[in-house]
């Protein structure tokens, strides 16, 4: 009787390639297939590293679809790695459906540590309390923003955001929260990386007159 195959989620660079485990570019060479959001985006990080393994794309509008055929890979004996573009899977990113049919399934599932942009934005932040609360993507409705932010006010809050909505949600933050310093990272380890920490007023006004590409 073949045994099981294993789940492997591999963390993978952020922006910059370098950015990756040796254990994690190991397990791309040896797992089956890999998972993951957009083929053209993992390839290439694949091609920078000479690794030819085969890959089956993952996304959110195919997540149910997908993951019955990849448990039964699974269970086959193939063993597999998910990926997202870029960050460690499943944190605001596809993969949940997979994961809970490798639980139900009896599928052993092992996490790989690297890279995560929550993570290395708090590094940078200058946080005192030594916790905080990572809330996926700042809310979209005016409802939804004041009540998020009014229930976490005295936590470090951690939010993904777009550029092009950047200035009007700090301009929710001022209104609900009041001109508190906060900080802003994007575009972490590229090229124009950019971390900046100050009172809300003067960020709105920054980036106003800076408008964020990325």
């Amino acid at each position: 009787m073949t045994s099981f195959g294993s789940l492997y989620i591999c963390p993978t660079p952020i922006g910059n390639l370098e950015d990756i485990t040796l254990r994690t570019l190991r397990v791309f060479k040896e797992v089956d297939l890999i998972a993951c959001e957009d083929t053209r985006i993992t390839r290439k990080l694949l091609n920078h590293y000479n690794i030819k393994t085969k890959l089956v794309s993952y996304h959110k509008f195919s997540e149910k679809k997908k993951s019955e055929f990849l448990i039964n890979l699974l269970k086959e004996g193939k063993n597999l790695a998910l990926v997202s573009d870029a960050g460690t899977p499943l944190v605001s990113d596809p993969g949940f459906e997979l994961l809970k049919q490798a639980y139900e399934n009896g599928i052993k599932i092992i996490p790989l540590p690297g890279a995560s942009a929550v993570i290395t934005a708090v590094s940078a932040s200058c946080l005192k309390e030594p916790y905080f609360a990572f809330l996926g993507f700042f809310p979209r409705s005016k409802k939804n923003k004041e009540n998020i932010l009014k229930q976490f006010k005295n936590i470090n809050a951690v939010f993904y955001e777009s550029p092009s909505r950047l200035v009007n949600s700090l301009k929710d933050i001022f209104n609900i929260l009041g001109n508190r310093k906060i900080t802003i990272a994007r575009e972490l380890t590229k090229i124009y990386e950019e971390i900046k920490q100050d009172k809300v007023k003067n960020l709105i006004e920054y980036y106003q007159n800076n408008p964020p590409k990325g």
